[in-house]
């Protein structure tokens, strides 16, 4: 609850972490969830066909961007092996997913340090990952960015310091982020708990409340106010 206060209480400090501002722009809600009876017409475990629904709703809606994820309990994970099966099957998302263009620039929100980095290559993994450490109020947090390009993890080391502002990494395409369609996975966590250059962004049923203490709302953030029900929800 400390973080999410703190967060809330300095949330006119974040600057944008793409190069445009999705506060203002207009976005798709995406919903991936098991509940979203259109994804039944859809070969979800297909990279090119999920591409071809998410683009077909964008021209649908008028919109560059679709946004969402947290909370949702996604099937589309089942596709690999690397999440489990059966009831310890790893289908809940625990961050936001902001799906636009492959090799848009990311920013780092705040002043920030490396703290980790790491390619991620299981069959629907994040891919090029980067952690990157926050200090807010003697309060230390961390924020994931998957799905970036294999080139951002070239030339750089942990502990490194990035501005408020400075680019740091590009987004990956599907040869390259676990095979997805290309998207940003964004998460705010609380404690790494040890992990180095990964962190879970979808656990089973059983551990959901206790992630989404450790893993709050994206929109604590991004401030996006249009952003769907279920995750203010979870603010």
């Amino acid at each position: 609850m400390m973080l999410k206060k703190i967060l809330l209480e300095n949330k006119n400090l974040f600057g944008n972490i793409f190069p445009f501002n999705l506060a203002k722009e207009k976005f798709f809600n995406l919903d991936l969830s098991v509940n979203n009876k259109e994804l039944n017409e859809v070969d979800i475990f297909s990279t090119s066909e999920l591409s071809k629904y998410i683009n077909k709703k964008l021209t649908q809606t008028k919109t560059k961007f679709a946004v969402g994820g947290y909370a949702e309990d996604r099937f589309v994970y089942l596709k690999s092996k690397h999440f489990g099966k059966g009831t310890n099957a790893r289908t809940i998302h625990i961050g936001v997913d902001v799906w636009c263009e492959e090799y848009t620039n990311i920013f780092a929100p705040l002043l920030s340090k490396i703290h980790s980095f790491k390619f991620n290559n299981n069959l629907g993994d994040y891919g090029a990952t980067i952690v990157l450490e926050h200090l807010l109020e003697e309060t230390v947090f961390f924020t994931l960015y998957g799905h970036l390009s294999k080139n951002s993890l070239n030339n750089i080391s942990v502990g490194d310091e990035i501005e408020k502002g400075e680019k740091f990494a590009v987004i990956g395409n599907e040869f390259e982020n676990g095979n997805w369609p290309t998207h940003l996975h964004f998460q705010i966590i609380a404690d790494m708990m040890e992990n180095i250059g990964d962190f879970p962004g979808f656990v089973n049923k059983h551990n959901k409340d206790k992630f989404l203490k450790l893993c709050p709302n994206l929109n604590l953030i991004l401030n996006i106010k249009y952003l769907k029900i279920c995750l203010v929800l979870h603010i």
